[in-house]
């Protein structure tokens, strides 16, 4: 199998290949540069961080591990480096085409005396009273550097020499000022500034009160080790323990340190003893800027075709005059297809349930929220028209931690009761759960989701959500539900709902095994499935045995595969492809052949080990004949796709699927969207 961690560095380069491809518009491509970055950033806050505790343990790790440490992370520098070069390339290339187009990326050096006046005001303004020197020769801990920000180290130098050289450090406040200046036009020309070198401009300002003459900045960036080490007080509630472990992240180990190759050693010296950083902590050496992650907001100052063009989330036929959300779930089951079709609908929903006299109760979980969540204002006017709510708020959702903390005590006030979590387990499922009072019974209305209820995110991500009132789903959601609300839990029977930790593994493994079967009996047997991530061994090593026994696998893996496919004698029948393109494919869906009665699901659940073994994940049977037309469509048009779809091999190469012949170019995301306008056509 391939190594998890090299695998996810072979998706980041697909990442890359989007930079880097003209067919994407200019602007998107420097977009891509900082969605690259920003996963580059994570990936050593997370993953090589727990290498570097790993090594730390050297000694006592047990001698089967597959992998040794240190070996693993010089791999993953490796691979880094080599990426590093291409990013660089790809940037230096960006910057000519953007001049091609009368956009200029201009440093303090280039400013024309107007530009520097204007530059100069800006300063004084707008960042002059976000900026607070440190001198370096004063502190003697790293602790108060934060993770992912760009500083600036500054070296003061008297032309005489009658001073002695000096040094201090300066936070860029990229995160309360954007990192990009516009400048004003000239002979038709566009000019952008960074932020870094607004303050590179004004350092003599800046410092005026030395006497100093000559100043140079250098970038630097530490990422820390973001792994949470929740403290076990029982004394204290879990929010508490959360608080006080996100304090600490803050002062977590670095495992990465990124300096401006241009530095003068001496001074690189200076601040690494001040630090206590070494070529332990990852120290590479990088170009003037950092924080790339910045430009995923890149401002488009050209023509509108320097970005993709739009792509209005689109009505659903069953809903797009629907007075009522929940008279016409009645009717039918409906799946919505984000970005596709509109969020809108889930806070309509919401809102509608909110007002509803019938209404008794209103159930959701939630593990990433908007930073302004409609979801939650309609969850909190339901509160106040007296409904009984209930959310399970997942504390633990990596780098949302604070804001769920924030969303959490904003909704108890309101008088929404909020659970946070369940012993040994992240709530990873997406689920709401409505009950609404019609004649003398309760009815159940469900929505069961591959992604979460944002509606930011699902502007860009690609996920199905059902909406259902199918008692056979609704009543196991409920129950899903009543694992959050007990004080213990225990194991729980479903039959409809595939439900981590309990069913999920085996259910997959039950599936693989009857296509197997049926393919050793000669029968036709096939498995399509889509997938964020290919992770745990014991599903990988059945679908190999699957493909032995003739089991035609198609897999649409996005990120991380470690299963190689199409290797003689063990998976020649396993196909797999990844889509990198303007959406995140988020969405997961599995079909069985089922000797030709398909079976179709959807979960929020990877095939991951903590997916399958460590959270509370939730998977549907898809049982509307209609959908399950729109999930093959889906399926069958990404598979097609000969325009952003990668061959997934051993060798990890990337390359494009190409059209084979006179076969037309497909890109699936296109095509998608075009489908379901059809839909809406044809209705």
């Amino acid at each position: 199998m391939i190594n998890r961690e090299l695998s996810w560095l072979s998706f980041n380069e697909r990442v890359l290949q989007e930079a880097a491809d003209e067919r994407v518009p200019l602007i998107e491509r420097l977009r891509f540069l900082g969605i690259y970055s920003n996963n580059l950033d994570e990936f050593y806050r997370v993953r090589v961080a727990t290498l570097r505790r790993l090594q730390d343990l050297s000694e006592e790790l047990p001698e089967d591990l597959p992998f040794k440490p240190a070996r693993l992370l010089k791999k993953i520098n490796d691979v880094e480096l080599k990426q590093l070069e291409e990013f660089n390339a790809i940037y230096r290339s960006l910057l000519q085409q953007l001049e091609e187009n009368n956009i200029f990326l201009v440093s303090e050096k280039e400013l024309t005396p107007e530009q520097g006046a204007f530059v100069s005001d800006f300063f004084r303004e707008h960042v002059r009273p976000n900026l607070f020197p440190v001198m370096i020769k004063n502190f003697k801990r790293s602790s108060f550097l934060r993770d992912r920000a760009i500083y600036l180290v500054v070296h003061l130098q008297k032309s005489d020499e009658s001073l002695r050289d000096d040094s201090a450090l300066i936070r860029v406040p990229a995160a309360s000022i954007s990192r990009f200046v516009i400048l004003p036009n000239s002979g038709g020309k566009r000019f952008i500034i960074l932020l870094d070198d607004v303050i590179r401009y004004n350092l003599a300002s800046m410092f005026s009160i030395f006497d100093y003459d000559r100043f140079d900045a250098y970038s630097i960036k530490l990422t820390r080790d973001a792994e949470l080490d929740i403290d076990n007080d029982v004394s204290k509630s879990f929010m508490e323990r959360m608080t006080e472990s996100l304090k600490q992240r803050k002062q977590g180990r670095p495992v990465r340190f990124i300096y401006d190759e241009a530095m003068p050693k001496s001074l690189l010296k200076v601040l690494t003893d001040r630090l206590k950083i070494s070529e332990k902590d990852n120290m590479h050496y990088g170009g003037r800027y950092h924080n790339f992650k910045d430009f995923m907001k890149f401002p488009n100052i050209g023509p509108a075709d320097l970005e993709y063009p739009t792509m209005p989330p689109l009505p659903h036929p069953l809903l797009r005059e629907a007075k009522s959300m929940l008279a016409a779930i009645r009717q039918q089951d409906i799946m919505l297809h984000f970005p596709y079709q509109s969020f809108d609908y889930i806070v309509e929903l919401l809102r509608e349930a909110s007002i509803d006299p019938k209404v008794k109760s209103i159930k959701v979980t939630l593990y990433r929220v908007a930073s302004t969540s409609k979801v939650i204002n309609a969850l909190i006017n339901a509160a106040r028209n007296g409904k009984k709510v209930t959310v399970f708020l997942e504390l633990q959702a990596r780098f949302d931690e604070q804001a769920n903390i924030f969303w959490s005590e904003k909704m108890q006030e309101e008088g929404v009761e909020i659970i946070h979590g369940v012993p040994g387990l992240k709530v990873h499922s997406k689920l709401i759960l409505i009950r609404r009072k019609e004649g003398k019974k309760s009815v159940l209305y469900a929505n069961i989701g591959t992604g979460n209820l944002n509606e930011e995110t699902a502007c860009v991500y690609g996920d199905d959500s059902l909406l259902t009132c199918n008692p056979h789903i609704t009543e196991e959601v409920d129950r899903v539900f009543s694992l959050f609300e007990k004080t213990w839990y225990a194991p729980v029977s479903f039959r409809h709902l595939i439900v981590s930790p309990f069913r999920t593994r085996n259910f997959i493994v039950q599936q693989i095994e009857r296509e197997i079967k049926n393919a050793r009996a000669g029968k036709p047997a096939a498995i399509f499935m889509k997938l964020n991530s290919l992770v745990d061994e014991a599903i990988v090593k059945r679908l190999y045995v699957a493909s032995k026994a003739g089991v035609k696998c198609r897999l649409i893996v996005r990120g991380i595969c470690v299963l190689i496919p199409g290797k003689p004698g063990l998976s020649e029948n396993i196909e797999v492809i990844s889509i990198v393109d303007r959406f995140l494919e988020h969405s997961r869906v599995f079909i069985f052949h089922n000797e030709g009665d398909e079976r179709y699901f959807i979960s929020s659940a990877d095939m991951m080990t903590r997916n399958l073994d460590h959270r509370i994940e939730v998977g549907c049977p898809i049982l509307d004949p209609g959908i399950q037309k729109e999930l093959r469509t889906m399926l069958e048009l990404q598979w097609q796709d000969n325009v952003k779809a990668r061959v997934v091999e051993g060798k990890q190469q990337n390359k494009y699927r190409l059209p084979q012949g006179d076969e037309p170019l497909i890109r699936s995301q296109e095509a998608i969207y075009q489908y379901y306008n059809d839909l809406l056509i044809q209705d």
